[in-house]
């Protein structure tokens, strides 16, 4: 291509490129158009000058045509800010040494498995179609911060980042998008970059994260999602941190990150996620979540955390266990009782397990809920031991008085002890002590009647008080 083929806009841009000096056409008189096919023309063989670093450093100007790069290898350094591009320009393969494409406009972009020596920079971009980086590999950031995608509402992806490979951050703070975003298999070596983020797809997944794999964290504070968010299978180390954050998908799953490995969890200070929260499976080692934000439905199956907070009551930790639509899960009950025990709150902990208990007897068959029911009143499942004194005494005391006012008349007349009603009443309750009361007299009536209940009610305190005492040398 001859400069003389140029346009005066043009032949600025092309006299520059040898020094890699910038154009700024913002401080001229009306918008500057400049040919995508002048601009490819210089990337793939431009004029050098000797000592000097080629490079496209454009401001303010309006690419016409397509910029395209496909499979190109691009030696230059590559600015074109604050453009406006007619027609959605194509990297598709390309190998550059670094990008900048900050404050332009642009139809859409293409990136799939372009290769980036340096960072990528699309910071406050407006695209009005889909941008698609997926299987790109960045061997420094990807700065997505304040972009705009307003393509049309459609199944696809309006921003497509599956298997892309960042070497720093990616940062997409502020992004706002309406349709799906895909991270499938994304690799990001440093931190992910939600903050402020707008993301809208009613009623369909609008973040799609599966296996997702983060050095450091994943910022989300003050995110606003408006669908379905799914991190299944994400390692992130770090935090995921989800302060103030407005999750909602109501009838659906509002964030699913089962089977993830998370360093920290945060779920706080926001308000309460419309939709499902599904962390079934999930390896994490801080779980710090706030009652109030959690949703109608939970599903907690072989959840594995080390640490709960904050430190809540268990009668503010325990909905979220009978929120689980799965059913019963003993599991859970057992993470949130090592949580407790772990911090040294051990009331806590024994009111978690008498909660499984009490929720396992629903599950049983009506023999076993009625022994459950009996356990439970006697002794609260072992958890509440001081229970069986209570009954105990308050029975001795009972059948004392009775005995008392209505001694039993003794089987043998010549041969019986003096009936004492206070151990006569003991030798009915208790059924592995006597005290030779029980088999010297024999109660008539209504008094054998009690006696008989006595002896029943023993059984069954002694019965309950052995399981509850075995349930509890068994959880040491």
């Amino acid at each position: 291509m001859e400069i003389d083929d140029l346009t005066p806009a043009e032949q600025r841009v092309w006299r520059a490129f040898a020094t890699g000096a910038e154009v700024d056409f913002r401080d001229g008189d009306g918008e500057q158009s400049v040919r995508a096919l002048v601009l490819r023309a210089l990337l793939l063989n431009g004029p050098e000058q000797p000592g000097e670093i080629a490079a496209v450093k454009v401001r303010g100007a309006r690419i016409t045509g397509v910029l395209d790069l496909r499979y190109a290898t691009v030696d230059s350094v590559v600015h074109l800010t604050h453009c406006r591009f007619e027609e959605a320009a194509d990297f598709t393969g390309s190998h550059l040494r670094y990008l900048s494409l900050r404050d332009s406009e642009m139809a859409g972009l293409a990136m799939t498995r372009a290769r980036i020596d340096g960072s990528v920079r699309l910071t406050r971009c407006r695209f009005g179609g889909p941008v698609r980086i997926d299987g790109a590999q960045i061997s420094g950031a990807l700065f997505l911060e304040q972009v705009e995608i307003t393509a049309e509402a459609s199944a696809q992806p309006v921003l497509q980042l599956n298997q892309v490979t960042v070497e720093d951050d990616l940062c997409a703070r502020g992004l706002r998008a309406r349709g799906p975003i895909r991270l499938d298999g994304a690799t990001v070596a440093g931190s992910l970059d939600l903050e402020d983020a707008e993301l809208s797809n009613p009623g369909a997944r609008v973040l799609d994260a599966e296996a997702l794999d983060v050095g450091a964290n994943l910022l989300a504070r003050r995110l606003r999602a408006e669908g379905r968010i799914d991190l299944r299978g994400a390692r992130i180390p770090g935090r995921v941190d989800l302060l103030d954050a407005r999750l909602s998908n109501p009838g659906g799953t509002a964030l699913r990150a089962s089977s993830s490995v998370i360093g920290e969890f945060w779920l706080r200070r926001g308000p309460r996620v419309e939709g499902m929260l599904n962390l079934r499976r999930a390896e994490i080692n801080q779980l710090d979540v706030e009652p109030e934000m959690l949703p109608g439905e939970v599903r907690l199956l072989d959840l594995t955390y080390t640490f709960l907070t904050p430190h809540e009551p268990a009668e503010r930790r325990l909905p979220m266990l009978e929120r689980d639509g799965a059913g019963f899960d003993p599991h859970a009950y057992e993470q949130l009782t090592a949580a407790y025990r772990r911090i040294g709150d051990d009331q806590s902990a024994r009111l978690v397990q008498l909660a499984k208990q009490r929720r396992r007897r629903a599950t049983l068959p009506w023999y076993g809920r009625v022994w459950g029911h009996l356990q439970d009143a006697a002794v609260g499942y072992g958890f509440r031991p001081l229970r069986a004194a209570v009954w105990l005494l308050s029975l001795l005391a009972v059948g004392s008085a009775v005995f008392a006012g209505h001694p039993p008349p003794p089987l043998k007349a010549g041969e019986a002890p003096g009936f004492d009603p206070v151990f006569y009443t003991l030798d009915l309750l208790l059924p592995v002590i006597s005290f030779g009361q029980e088999g010297a007299f024999a109660p008539v009536g209504c008094y054998r009647t009690l006696s008989y209940v006595l002896i029943v009610t023993g059984w069954i305190l002694a019965t309950t008080v052995a399981a509850g005492v075995t349930r509890t040398v068994s959880r040491q």
